[in-house]
């Protein structure tokens, strides 16, 4: 499988390696085409399409689906995390937290 750089690449060539590395996956669970689309319930040409680098996002995820690989999704796209500052910040809880102690007094001790 060849590694491309998806920034320097054009969108035609990202999506044919899409496509080629979904045909060596599906080879290598030893499923054809055929045995593919009857599982995932769209036509042999859909599968056809998708290793060329065509089709629907919903036929991927069906493809995907029945090779058992929907994890995949999450390197496609990875979910975006917020940090705990980020949090703080949307909720208004940043202002009320405190940022340095207190001197104690005599009188707070007793």
């Amino acid at each position: 499988m060849t590694i491309i750089d998806y920034y320097t690449a054009s969108d035609s060539r990202i999506i044919q390696e899409l496509g080629k590395r979904l045909r060596v996956l599906r080879l290598r669970k030893n499923i054809t085409q055929e045995e593919l689309a009857q599982r995932a319930v769209i036509a042999v040409g859909t599968i056809k399409s998708l290793e060329k680098g065509r089709g629907k996002l919903s036929s991927l995820i069906a493809v995907l689906r029945e090779l058992d690989s929907l994890e995949q999704l999450e390197n496609l796209i990875p979910p975006v995390t917020l940090s705990p500052l980020q949090i703080a910040e949307a909720t208004g809880k940043l202002a009320s937290v405190r940022a340095r102690a207190r001197a104690t007094t005599s009188k707070q001790k007793s």
